[in-house]
């Protein structure tokens, strides 16, 4: 197949478009220095506030100039990318465990657990006021990114849930769901018609020995794809019919590090046909990620985005591999159901990637001209 003979007589008016991003970008040093004074009680909630509006106006500023059709506010209001969103919901609580390592690429890092305290609801809007505020900024597509609602539930298992508040587990997913539905239908009436979800424990359950973690406590790896397809479902549930939602598999992207590995094959089936979700943004950056039979699984009807540019590392990936990776993966999908974007968010949390700063419009560049060129359109 010769990748540049794609007919090119449709351009993609929806998202995900041909060169896509995750979402996450490196933090100015002006806005972790103002985290810090908030943090020390030196600066009130309102001048944080101050100074993010000023940071993530200067960020879409950069994804405009570079010519992308899809912008976020870089998570920029985020210290990691889940447990500012988890923790404002009713019922949850966030705690460190003491600093370990969680894989073989991982460094010492003491990895938030979501516990379950009280019932779970939806006590107040979340995101509304920040999707508000990123769609004021911009001229084009505004994306807002949340964690899945699983990341309350792989790491800690049961014993993270109060039995006495769920000795039912189905109703435990019934009051997260909801609460994530109300989120998603204050979102729509904000505007926002780009939604996606970042989920670790989907790509976690590819690996040997997360897979084993997960039986220790209690949790069955083969059922959960399935089980966690009907929860994100059930979030999903009452969406608003213009709004397009895509997943983020993550294997760990803490300052360049991972934490799992392994193809995607375990849970492909339930990913991508139980799943409801329009888009799946896949890590295919390096060996760990696996070959590309599992996209064999996936539907006429949805579109993946192929992480093949790594935003671990300041090296820059090559055009003509990234075109032969897009070669393979069409070889189990049709080439117009997909698109191209870095692996992962170039700051899952606060402190960011051991990248320079230069390497992210370098390889979202290179994302954009790589698109150009397959499909005559970013």
């Amino acid at each position: 197949m010769a990748i540049t003979a794609l007919d090119r007589t449709t351009n993609k008016v929806a998202p995900p478009f041909r060169a896509d991003h995750v979402g996450s970008f490196l933090r100015p040093a002006y806005l972790i220095e103002a985290r810090d004074l908030f943090k020390a009680g030196a600066l009130d909630a309102a001048g944080l506030r101050e100074v993010e509006d000023r940071a993530i106006a200067e960020v879409v500023k950069f994804q405009e100039d570079l010519g992308l059709r899809v912008v976020t506010d870089g998570e920029f209001r985020r210290a990691a990318f889940h447990t500012d969103f988890l923790k404002e919901l009713d019922g949850v609580t966030v705690t460190n465990p003491i600093p370990k390592y969680e894989g073989p690429g991982a460094k010492p890092f003491a990895p938030p657990v979501m516990v379950i305290t009280d019932q779970v609801r939806h006590g107040h809007d979340i995101e509304v006021d920040n999707f508000a505020y990123l769609a004021s900024v911009s001229t084009q597509t505004p994306k807002m990114t949340i964690p899945s609602p699983t990341m309350l539930h792989f790491r800690g298992g049961r014993e993270a849930i109060n039995s006495e508040v769920y000795p039912d587990l189905d109703q435990f997913y019934a009051d997260v769901a909801a609460a994530y539905r109300v989120e998603l239908d204050r979102l729509g009436n904000a505007g926002c018609t780009y939604l996606q979800f970042d989920d670790t424990n989907l790509a976690y359950l590819c690996d040997p020995t997360h897979r084993a973690k997960a039986e220790q406590r209690g949790l069955d790896p083969n059922h959960l794809p399935r089980e966690y397809a009907r929860f994100i479902n059930l979030a999903i549930a009452n969406k608003p019919i213009d709004m397009v939602t895509g997943i983020h598999l993550c294997r760990g992207n803490f300052r360049s590090t991972w934490s799992a590995e392994g193809g995607y094959e375990p849970v492909a089936e339930a990913l991508f046909n139980d799943l409801d979700i329009d888009s799946y943004f896949l890590e295919y950056d390096d060996p760990r990620s696996g070959d590309f039979a599992p996209l064999r699984f996936v539907p006429k009807n949805k579109t993946v985005v192929l992480g093949l540019v790594s935003t671990k590392l300041d090296a820059l990936e090559t055009r003509d591999d990234i075109l032969r990776r897009i070669e393979e993966a069409a070889k189990f999908i049709a080439i117009e159901q997909l698109c191209l974007s870095p692996q992962c968010g170039f700051a899952s949390t606060v402190e960011g990637n051991d990248i320079h700063v230069e390497s992210q419009a370098a390889k979202l560049r290179l994302v954009m001209d790589v698109a150009r060129e397959v499909w005559g359109e970013v």
